[in-house]
Formats: structure tokens, C-alpha cells, sequence
């Protein structure tokens, strides 16, 4: 299979200060901490002051500043999409945003620029409104008040937040009434549930939850088309807006074909898993990538400025996007727009809503559970055998925020625990985003890389923060320890990973990872991880090595005539008596579909080979793995 090339880059960043405080208006109080430092209680809340001088309800533009940046202010930089500050004001040149699916502008040359539009509303500077967060949000204020106004309806500090649904829709710039619902919808669902975040720079802000039902007739007013045509041709949620962009299936000649295979899942291959990738360049050319019959494939792809989905192969096809065929077989892709060392400087909020908005109805059609074995990155794939471990990919990086795309998701990831974290028992990894800020080296030319939240906990060979890192014998053959280079992932425990306690030590944490002890530190004041009962594997007895495998292909037995058989290769890892790792799955299929030849026929090709020899899949390392039933016990851990 044609792999591609992971490109490595990073933004620096600059952090500034935001100051806020006070109660709401046209709504429930508004509850804001300032940070640890001088007091900022005598300071007019950014949030409030706006909303009093340009009649904005403060809990909309709360809720709006909160859907497009979280609160935070890009450090004083751009976003990926031209975006600055809490309110994302933006300052993209219009005629370098074109859609090649059909050369449509993205949206209006204005809402491309808001950051002027904001400039001639205020009266203020763009570089004020750049660089300073209480004129960006005073900005974003006098934007959402001239969209009500053009649409006719009542501006006013104390109006109901209810009847600016019209104006929200119009901030998010989208070019149809699907992208613009959509984002409205996510806004008002950040109302009713309410939000509560410390921001970038330290301010603790605090949103009580308002209930309300919004006017959303009022969108029509706003003049926007319906959803892209082509969108009736895909797989998607109604409210996501996508388009239809197919990859090629082509003939090639010599035998050679392109760029996916026709299948007919589930029945031949039920859809295990829903891959997140990032796509290690810009969306423009992303598309034409996939486009290339001659280059891989993969269901989705996601533009990050807006979360703007194109669909390519159908979810009952197989794309060609794990590295790994068995995954293929079993799993839907989805390109996220971004480098997986710049974090999130391209993981925006409105990727990782629509994303998310993508994937539960994915797995709501194709019964997938909505847990960290089944939504998995690309750098939880295994290897196939054990030459081709060292090649697989680490996207979509240390900075994808796993515990944020689970909420999102509706299926936070477990943080609590009912049973004590003892030996024996299973621990889910979850130690926090934003200040869980790990070194991590190589994403610059210096070999740095700008300090920001990161997903994962180090694994160290003894108790100590000074031990080396374990060592992966996959990734580094030999004795060498693991680093902290940024796609070196061979010592990170991920938040939402499943782990075996097998030690305990103070406040380290011992548990069984790609074969021996791995230890990390969760004290019990600010614990990374939380037991939870779970299904584990341990050797059965007698045996004092288990082998572990990189897909769950059938014995030779079950291949018909004229199939010929995949051998079933161990990786290099093992797993040792008295050792015990986590289930993902116990009841996935042993199989292989066989796909070789451009549009092939059963029974010779297009056809699933199912096995009788029994698999589990496992938590082992950072990536996952497979088990022979045969070789294991399947035990109750508690």
C-alpha cells in the first residue's frame, strides 16, 4: 500500500492576558474567577462591557466566544483560518479561498474579514482588535448587533437570547443555511448545558446553563442558499452540510488499480472502528489527493477553519488509509485538516464539533461504541508484522484533545473511580488537556517545540521522575529508551488508554505496557488515571509467553480454493506470565476480504474469508492489538 509522507512543523506562540469579571446580562449571572495575580475586580468585564455597549445578550456572546475559540485568544496569533482573539475575527484574502470541488467561494468575501468589518463598527484599530482580547470581544459584540440589525430584528443588552438565533448563524460565515444552522445549533447547545473553562492565560470563567428555544425561523431571513446539492449523495447528519467529492475506483492497467476497494460491509466486514487521522497538509491539497487514482484513500476528509466535510468512499466500501489491511477492512477514515505537531493551531473548535457530530452519527448507523477502543487515532494501529511496526503512523499527535472530543461525543472519558487504583485492577488514563503540559521535542527546526496542552502521561522504567522512558522494541529495536521527540510514541500513555495495575509505589503507578512494568506518576491529590472494572486477558496457565499479533487474519484451514492463505504473523512483543491487559473488544471477527483485482467477482475475490480461531483485541502499549483466544484467560478485573 502507497503510504504518505507525515510533513513536521510549529507555530510559536505568544500568550496575552484577558481580563473579565461581573455578572450577565439578558440572562442568569455570569460567574468569573480571576487568575492567581493582580486583581482584576475593580475591571470591567470584557464580556459585560460589551454586551452593555453594543446591546448583545452576555450570555450569546459568551456562548459564541466559547464555540468558536473556547475562550481563548490564540496567544495574540492567527488561527489556522485567519481567526484572532476569544472572538475569532477573521482576516482570510477571499480570493485564496476557493473550494476545488467546484470553484464556489467558501462564503462571502465579508464574513472572510470580519476583523475590518469589526474595525469600521467599533471605530477601533485591527491591530487593537488583534492583539488585545477585550476589543476583540467588543469587536465580535458589534458584529453579532449588525447582523440583528440587518435582519430586521431588536437589538438590546437585556433582549432574550432566544430571538438572536438569525444573528448567530450569520456569525459563523458559513455559505449555506446547513453550515449556518449547524453552528448556531452548537451555540445554543453550549447555553442549555452551560460551560465552565480556565482559558489560555489563566482566567477561570464560569457560564451558568440557560435554557431557551430558539426563533429559528429567523434564518431565513439571512438569505443563505439550502445545502450543497451534492450533499443528498452522502453519509452524513442532516444538519453537517456535507458534499460529495468520490474518490476513483479505476482500472489502471498491468493488473493495477485505484484508489479504494467496493465492498458490501457489514456484510462482508462489519465497521469496527472510526479512525481519526490528520491530513499533514492544507485541505486543497488534500482533496486532489484523493482524487489520484494512482495515491490512497479514505472515507472523509474535514477542513479546519469551519469544519466543512467532504465525503469520498462510500462506509460500506474499503478505503486505503490504517497502513494496516485488516483495519481497512474494519474501519471508516477521517482526515482532520492539520500537522499533528502544530496541535492545535489546527485543531479548531469547529473541526472538532463537526467532527464530532460526524462520528456519533457514524457510529449510531454502524453500531460502533463510542469509547477510546473503537474511536481510535491513526497511531493506535498496529503494525502488521513486525517490519512494518517501526513505519506506522503517530497522527493525529500528542495535542488532539481526547477528553474535549469525548464530551463533545456525548461519552466522556471515564474520571472516577468506584474501586480503589490497587494491583490487579484497571486504570483509564485521563490526566487533563490544557494543563497538562508534557515535554515534547523535534516539532521546530531548534528541536523545540512551543509548550501547550498535551494528551498523554510519560511511561519511565522505575518510580522516578528522573528513570529513562520504556523502551518499545517495535519503534526502537535494541535497548535504547524511548524520547520525547513528537512522534516518538513508544512511552505514552494517552488519555482514554487502558492499562493493568501490576504495582503501586507512593504516587506512581505501575502497570503491564508492551510486555514489563511501565510506571507513571498519578498522585492521589491529582490522580491521571481512575480504576474501573473490565475484562482483561491474562497467559493461560503453563504458558509462560503469549504471542500477540497486529490483525485477526483466519487460519489456513478456511481459505477456499483458489485464496491463497495470509500467514498469521506474532509481532515482536509477547506477553509475559502473570501479566494481565485490558479487553477492547472480545467479540470481533476473525477474518480477511479478499480485494486484489479492479471490480473482482466472488467466489476468487471480493469475497470475506471467515475464521473459526478466535480473537480478542487488546490494549497493549499506545497502540492497540490482537490475541488468540486460545492462548489466553478471559478474566473479570475489578
Amino acid at each position: 500500500m502507497r503510504r504518505r509522507s507525515k510533513i513536521l512543523a510549529a507555530l510559536a506562540a505568544v500568550a496575552l492576558p484577558i481580563s473579565v469579571t461581573g455578572v450577565s446580562s439578558g440572562g442568569p449571572p455570569v460567574a468569573v474567577a480571576s487568575a492567581p495575580g493582580p486583581s482584576s475586580a475593580a475591571a470591567a468585564s470584557a464580556f459585560e462591557a460589551a454586551s452593555q455597549q453594543y446591546g448583545v445578550p452576555e450570555s450569546v456572546l459568551l456562548a459564541v466566544s466559547y464555540a468558536e475559540t473556547r475562550w481563548d485568544d490564540h496567544q495574540g496569533k492567527a488561527s489556522t483560518s485567519g481567526g484572532y482573539g476569544p472572538m475569532h475575527l477573521t482576516a482570510v484574502d477571499p480570493t485564496a479561498a476557493v473550494d476545488l470541488s467546484g470553484g464556489r467561494k467558501l462564503a462571502k468575501a465579508d464574513s472572510l474579514r470580519t476583523l475590518y468589518k469589526a474595525a469600521e463598527l467599533t471605530g477601533l484599530d485591527a491591530v487593537a482588535l488583534r492583539n488585545d482580547a477585550s476589543a476583540n470581544i467588543a469587536g465580535g459584540a458589534a458584529l453579532l448587533a449588525s447582523y440583528q440589525r440587518s435582519l430586521g430584528l431588536p437589538v438590546g443588552a437585556n433582549t432574550s437570547a432566544a430571538d438572536w438565533y438569525g444573528a448567530v448563524g450569520s456569525y459563523a460565515g458559513a455559505s449555506d443555511r446547513t453550515g449556518a444552522s449547524g453552528f448556531a445549533d452548537d451555540v445554543y447547545a453550549i447555553l442549555a448545558q452551560g460551560a465552565a473553562r480556565t482559558t489560555n492565560t489563566g482566567q477561570q470563567i464560569v457560564m451558568p446553563a440557560l435554557k431557551v428555544t430558539p426563533a429559528k425561523a429567523q434564518l431565513a431571513r439571512t438569505g443563505l442558499p439550502a445545502a450543497p446539492k451534492s450533499a443528498a449523495a452522502t453519509e452524513c447528519p442532516a444538519d453537517l452540510g456535507c458534499e460529495s467529492l468520490p474518490a476513483p475506483y479505476q482500472d489502471l492497467g498491468g493488473g493495477d488499480y485505484g484508489n479504494h476497494d467496493l465492498a458490501n460491509r457489514p456484510k462482508t466486514g462489519k465497521i469496527d472502528y472510526i479512525l481519526i487521522h490528520d491530513t499533514e497538509g492544507g485541505w486543497q491539497g488534500t482533496l486532489n489527493l484523493v482524487q489520484d487514482p494512482t495515491y490512497v484513500s479514505w472515507q472523509y476528509t474535514m477542513r479546519s477553519s469551519d469544519g466543512h466535510v467532504w465525503q469520498h468512499v462510500a462506509a460500506k466500501d474499503v478505503a486505503w488509509h490504517a497502513g494496516n489491511w485488516y483495519v481497512n477492512m474494519h474501519s471508516i477514515g477521517i482526515e482532520h485538516e492539520g500537522f499533528a505537531a502544530q496541535g492545535a493551531t489546527w485543531y479548531t473548535e469547529a473541526l472538532y464539533r463537526n467532527s464530532a457530530r460526524l462520528v456519533r452519527y457514524l457510529a449510531k448507523e454502524n453500531n460502533i461504541p463510542l469509547d477510546r477502543a473503537h474511536i481510535i487515532g491513526h497511531d493506535q494501529v498496529p503494525g502488521t508484522i513486525p517490519s512494518t511496526v517501526k513505519g506506522m503512523h503517530w497522527d493525529p499527535g500528542p495535542y488532539w484533545d481526547w477528553e474535549h472530543y469525548f464530551d463533545l461525543l456525548g461519552a466522556p472519558i471515564y474520571g472516577h473511580s468506584v474501586f480503589p487504583v490497587k494491583e490487579g485492577t484497571i486504570v483509564t488514563v485521563k490526566p487533563g488537556f490544557s494543563d497538562n503540559v508534557q515535554v515534547v521535542t523535534g516539532c521546530n527546526t531548534d528541536g523545540t517545540c512551543a509548550p501547550q496542552g498535551t494528551n498523554f502521561v510519560y511511561l519511565r522504567q522505575a518510580p522516578d521522575d528522573a528513570a529513562p522512558l520504556v523502551k518499545d522494541i517495535g519503534l526502537r529495536p535494541g535497548s535504547t529508551s524511548s524520547t520525547t521527540g513528537v512522534s516518538d510514541i513508544g512511552a505514552r500513555a494517552a488519555a482514554g488508554s487502558q492499562y493493568v495495575v501490576a504495582q503501586r509505589s507512593g504516587d506512581w503507578v505501575a502497570v503491564w505496557y508492551l510486555g514489563a512494568l511501565a510506571w507513571f506518576k498519578s498522585p492521589a491529590s491529582a490522580p491521571d488515571a481512575f480504576a474501573k472494572p473490565g475484562l482483561v486477558v491474562k497467559p493461560k496457565a503453563g504458558k509462560t509467553t503469549v504471542p500477540v499479533y497486529g490483525r485477526a487474519y483466519p487460519e489456513q484451514a478456511a481459505y477456499p480454493a483458489g485464496i491463497p492463505y495470509q500467514t498469521v504473523t506474532p509481532l515482536q512483543y509477547t506477553i509475559g506470565a502473570g501479566q494481565a491487559y485490558p479487553v477492547g473488544d472480545a467479540n470481533i471477527e476473525t477474518d480477511y476480504y479478499r480485494a486484489v483485482s479492479f471490480d473482482g467477482q466472488p467466489p476468487a475475490d471480493h469475497v470475506q474469508v471467515l475464521g473459526k480461531d478466535r480473537y480478542y483485541q487488546i490494549w497493549f502499549g499506545h497502540r492497540m492489538a490482537y490475541v488468540r483466544a486460545a492462548d489466553v484467560d478471559l478474566k473479570l478485573a475489578y
